[in-house]
């Protein structure tokens, strides 16, 4: 049996640290959404506060009052983020017709060109570009880190909230999401 040198032990690792090397998130590793979601009870009304769209308007939660609303917040940098993004774009499109907007809010300081070449740079269609760039909506709304997601039912009332990434593009998640808004 052969010594095993110092210089063999680093090119063993060399080769494990090269097949760990980090791939791009996707949201089918992330856990179904009927698995995390927490229901809020009593339904609750949202905190005041405002988010920007691209031309620097200001929105407030309480102006989509008789929608329904998917809140996501969330940034460029984010890696779970990343990986739940399309899926929201795609949960995006299929509420779109129910009157249901999905509202991604992102903390991103670069503004909303770093979103837009971000969407685009993804292919992500179909989602707004909002931002809450010093995260003043997510604070008041109690977050503690991004992803975070609230549902808003169409009477103004949080149905539901998570903390973390999920995959929201299953025909399960988007009846889900319907039957909340509809309170």
């Amino acid at each position: 049996m052969g010594l095993i040198t110092r210089r063999a032990v680093v090119a063993m690792g060399g080769t494990l640290a090269a097949g760990l090397a980090p791939r791009e998130p996707r949201a089918a590793d992330l856990p179904d959404l009927a698995e995390v979601l927490v229901p809020v009870v009593p339904p609750k009304s949202p905190p005041p506060g405002v988010f920007v769209d691209t031309g620097g308007n200001e929105h407030s939660i309480a102006s989509f009052l008789g929608h329904g609303m998917v809140i996501n917040f969330w940034a460029t940098w984010c890696q779970p983020c990343i990986a739940e993004m399309p899926s929201l774009a795609a949960l995006s499109k299929a509420l779109a017709p129910h009157d249901i907007a999905v509202l991604p809010l992102s903390s991103d300081r670069g503004g909303a060109k770093v979103v837009s070449d971000w969407f685009a740079a993804h292919d992500v269609t179909g989602l707004p570009v909002l931002l809450d760039p010093h995260g003043e909506l997510m604070h008041a709304w109690g977050g503690q880190g991004i992803p975070t997601t609230h549902i808003v039912s169409r009477d103004g009332k949080e149905r539901a909230r998570m903390e973390g990434a999920a995959d929201w593009s299953s025909e399960a998640t988007v009846a889900l999401i319907r039957r909340l808004v509809e309170g």
